[in-house]
């Protein structure tokens, strides 16, 4: 049951009938781990807090320097030089002293993401690394944690629900089997268009909200791209491999 102070401070958001009061108490029991607090998860951790995500956990070992500001606008030049997971935090309690936020400021290692998953309804990836991915997919496929995994690069970026419960489903690795890119993936190599990295972050947050009050309407494993330049978006649907090193094996390895 809602209390007053809830009711009135998501009126607008439980006035849509696909969330209602129902929803709302859903997203206030959740649990969501996101790996990664630059563009992508500084902008994804505060639209989930305020749209009243009960617990968040915000990993990240990096800290907050001046070329982040263009696109990271969680931060503020007063956070130069502190750990991005701690700043952001910071910023969660600021803007919804009700959740109960956690953060850790260290690179996650393989153990830690499992250990950080088994407790977690839901994973957003909004790492920028392709090891760290597939560790995070490995992580959540062992647990049967649901994913929200998004990218952005450029003008252009992506986005993708994956459900591990649903054995016939695929996996990250189905889709990108493969530790490291000929490409470069990362902003201080490619470069990227601020705006555009938060497009995909509120894209990212409503796939979140979607997973965690209407799980049943989501097309699992199903790609989603975006071309900033032409404002254009298309769907793929993702093919299960069947010899996928991860979601065809019980045992995971290192």
């Amino acid at each position: 049951m809602l209390t007053d102070k809830e009711f009135l401070r998501y009126q607008r958001q439980i006035m849509l009938p696909e969330i209602g009061e129902q929803g709302q108490q859903l997203l206030l029991n959740a649990k969501v781990l996101v790996i990664g607090c630059g563009g992508l998860g500084s902008a994804v951790a505060l639209q989930l807090a305020g749209a009243g995500v009960g617990k968040l956990v915000l990993c990240d070992d990096d800290i907050v320097e001046i070329s982040n500001l263009h696109r990271q606008l969680s931060y503020r030049e007063s956070d130069l030089g502190a750990a991005k997971a701690v700043a952001l935090a910071e910023q969660v309690r600021q803007l919804n002293s009700s959740v109960n936020v956690r953060s850790v400021h260290r690179r996650m290692s393989l153990d830690s993401l499992l250990l950080e998953a088994s407790m977690a309804d839901l994973v957003v990836d909004c790492s920028d690394n392709f090891p760290t991915r597939q560790d995070i997919n490995k992580a959540c496929f062992s647990t049967k944690t649901a994913l929200v995994s998004g990218a952005a690069i450029g003008w252009d970026g992506q986005l993708v629900y994956f459900d591990y419960k649903d054995s016939q489903a695929p996996c990250y690795h189905c889709l990108y089997p493969f530790t490291e890119s000929s490409k470069a993936t990362k902003c201080s190599e490619a470069g990227v268009m601020g705006a555009n990295v938060n497009m995909i972050a509120s894209l990212q947050s409503m796939l979140v909200m979607r997973a965690i009050t209407e799980p049943e309407t989501l097309n699992v494993g199903e790609l989603i791209v975006f071309q900033g330049r032409t404002f254009t978006q298309h769907k793929f649907e993702i093919t299960k491999d069947d010899s996928c090193a991860v979601c065809n094996k019980e045992v995971i390895h290192d």
